[in-house]
């Protein structure tokens, strides 16, 4: 049985994350300037921003939904594959903490959504 205590941090983490990907991830998707022009100083192509945007709204829903944990673990490691190569790409490029802020908060958010999910959003194992 999850603590009332994890249950609240869980979904205040998850809200924020499902907030933050699905903010970011229509911003990608309507190609806002100011995102086209990261992408263009990071180095990737521009429609990397339509796959992003894409895929982080799918997670976003994924996570959000009652069921499909095998579905929800792979948007989480969506997530932090997303993020954790944000971070990467702003260091390349020696950008400030003002670039690197959004994309570790929205890493920290999903690790700690990850770890305080629910029983019912895990996989469960079956050793034989």
């Amino acid at each position: 049985m999850m603590s009332k205590r994890n249950k609240i941090i869980y979904w205040i983490a998850t809200v924020w994350l499902a907030l933050g990907m699905l903010s970011t991830g229509i911003v990608q998707l309507i190609k806002m300037k100011e995102e086209v022009a990261m992408m263009i100083k990071l180095g990737y192509p521009v429609y990397l921003l339509t796959i992003l945007g894409i895929w982080k709204i799918l997670g976003v829903v994924a996570v959000l939904i009652p069921k499909f944990p095998l579905l929800k673990e792979w948007a989480y490691a969506g997530f932090f594959f997303a993020m954790s190569g944000a971070v990467f790409s702003h260091l390349a490029v020696g950008d400030g903490a003002k670039e690197f802020f959004g994309p570790t908060l929205l890493l920290a958010l999903t690790f700690v959504s990850w770890y305080f999910r629910p029983a019912d959003r895990k996989i469960i194992s079956v050793n034989q």
